[in-house]
């Protein structure tokens, strides 16, 4: 029963740091123990392992880099298929004679130059591109 009275005590100590608030409280009533056991009070001037052993580390691993970003800026001339904007998301929208694949790349549609345009109210941010051959209607559209 002693041995598990004194388990449960250095437990407590352990926790809630004994040892400082006792030096802070009764720093004259405190026995030399350099070395020796004084019962109960021994425990407050241990010392308690504080470092994990060396073993491996949760470090050294790195993901392969995407390539985001803008490929063709404002006022390069593009080819249809050119990749203009590689994203995660839509943080540029599609505006004509542009297309958006299923990973959110925006590419040309048709022979141009390129154009980015923000709008005031939203910010949101749009990718156009303004053909070489002019504004040509969609057949559909023409009749």
């Amino acid at each position: 029963a002693k041995k598990s009275i004194m388990a449960v005590f250095e437990t407590i100590a352990r926790r809630i740091d004994l040892k400082s608030l006792v030096c802070r409280a009764f720093p004259h009533h405190l026995p030399d123990v350099p070395g020796g056991n004084a019962g109960p009070l021994s425990l407050l001037f241990r010392r308690w392992a504080t470092k994990k052993a060396a073993g491996s580390t949760n470090n050294g691993r790195d993901s392969n880099p995407k390539f985001l970003g803008v490929k063709k800026f404002g006022g390069e001339k593009v080819i249809p298929g050119n990749i203009i904007v590689r994203q995660r998301g839509t943080r540029f929208h599609p505006g004509s004679y542009v297309g958006m694949g299923k990973d959110h790349t925006l590419f040309a549609l048709k022979t141009g130059h390129v154009k980015f345009q923000r709008n005031k109210l939203t910010g949101r941010k749009w990718v156009h591109v303004e053909p070489s051959d002019g504004r040509v209607l969609h057949p559909v559209y023409q009749k």
